[in-house]
């Protein structure tokens, strides 16, 4: 590679675009990466991705059996977890984050749903899945590999499953509640567990706060809201998806709550025209989708976040709290504080910032790759 691409990789960023890639096998797979004959990395390599070479270990050695000790590392972080919460739920692989790229494992009940999202390791499933479950002696395995980024690595996308059995939905606990991840129907690999701990945060400003009217817009399958609902006498679902409403729906059935009122609609219509009647809720959840897929989106992202977040503090009271997130990448974290700076003074009011978080624990963010770390979330009390 070029002195470009061996600079990243000098800086412990393991991905090496095409542009700066001098010389490349001609297959994917896993190999030693040079520059000037110097070692480098052993990394995943794929001559016709456009991000070319993805590091993972930075030693010489036989590249397989580095990778297999880039898995057991991941999977011992996250021993003690499996077995303190075995009807939890947690991701045990991290893709870069825990320097196996393109790989992802999440873990529900004891069910495993993999997504691989590189040639070099769709190439080496069987051993991988050989590897997961003697080591992990789950009760079913389901591969989730259905995500845009295949196409770039040249691999099909298919959802099917690879060992035992894997229900739909798969029921786990996150805290006191029972929620479902839907791994052949749902989005990523069922569920959104980067928001495990945020979740939990919420119940417990939520038991402390206890308000009475909830509002969870993007609600998808409620998550969120199954958390607040013992602490709040209403709880008002939003999103624009009926067939999410209806497994939010059955998520309350499951925990023996109240019936939530469903409100099929666009997010930002919906806030719009409530605030124009001057409705009002004591909490509030933001948590959209990604606005900003790509940088170029960002501008356009910028305005939506701003748009969502004023049209949802002009329905809180004194003392009404706003939970908000972005997992948009692109969205840094100061310029999400700095948009909800905007959003509070056009909204005219004045607003503590409780917390600041991110993703669970279990989706580890590493300094030296800046992309590894997505998710923005904020608490925030309105003061009139």
């Amino acid at each position: 590679m070029n002195a470009r691409g061996a600079r990243r990789l000098l800086a412990r960023h393991p991905w090496v675009y095409r542009s700066d890639v001098v010389e490349a096998p001609a297959r994917p797979g896993l190999y030693p990466v040079f520059h000037r004959g110097r070692f480098l990395a052993l990394a995943v390599v794929n001559p016709r991705s456009e991000i070319t070479v993805r590091a993972y270990a930075w030693r010489p050695g036989d590249p397989w059996a580095a990778l297999l000790d880039r898995l057991e590392a991941a999977l011992a972080a996250r021993a003690a977890d499996r077995a303190a919460r075995p009807e939890g739920a947690r991701r045990l692989v991290h893709a870069e984050g825990d320097f196996l790229p393109g790989l992802v494992v999440d873990e529900y009940a004891g069910h495993l749903v993999a997504t691989v999202n590189t040639a070099a390791l769709e190439a080496r499933l069987d051993d991988l899945l050989g590897r997961l479950i003697e080591r992990l002696e789950p009760r079913g395995v389901l591969l989730k590999n259905d995500s845009r980024g295949r196409a770039a690595e040249g691999l099909p996308r298919y959802v099917r499953p690879a060992y035992g059995e894997v229900p739909e939905p798969l029921w786990f606990r996150e805290g006191a509640r029972w929620l479902a991840a839907h791994p052949r129907t749902g989005q990523k690999t069922g569920a959104f567990l980067d928001q495990r701990e945020n979740r939990l945060y919420a119940a417990g400003l939520a038991a402390r706060h206890r308000p009475r009217r909830v509002l969870d817009a993007f609600a998808y399958q409620g998550a969120f809201a199954v958390q607040l609902a013992p602490f709040a006498e209403e709880v008002v679902l939003l999103d624009r998806s009926r067939e999410a409403l209806d497994a939010a729906a059955r998520v309350f059935r499951k925990n023996r709550l109240p019936e939530p009122k469903s409100v099929e609609a666009n997010a930002f219509d919906y806030l719009r025209a409530a605030a124009g009647r001057g409705e009002r809720y004591d909490l509030v959840v933001l948590d959209p989708p990604s606005f900003a897929r790509r940088r170029a989106d960002l501008e356009r992202a910028y305005r939506a976040y701003k748009e969502i977040n004023l049209r949802a503090m002009a329905l809180l009271p004194p003392g009404g709290l706003l939970l908000t997130a972005s997992c948009s990448y692109h969205l840094e974290e100061p310029l999400f504080l700095a948009m909800l700076r905007e959003a509070a003074g056009d909204a005219g009011g004045s607003f503590r910032l409780l917390a600041r978080r991110g993703q669970a624990w279990d989706h580890p963010v590493l300094v030296n790759v800046p992309e590894t770390g997505y998710l923005k979330f904020a608490a925030l009390e309105a003061l009139g």
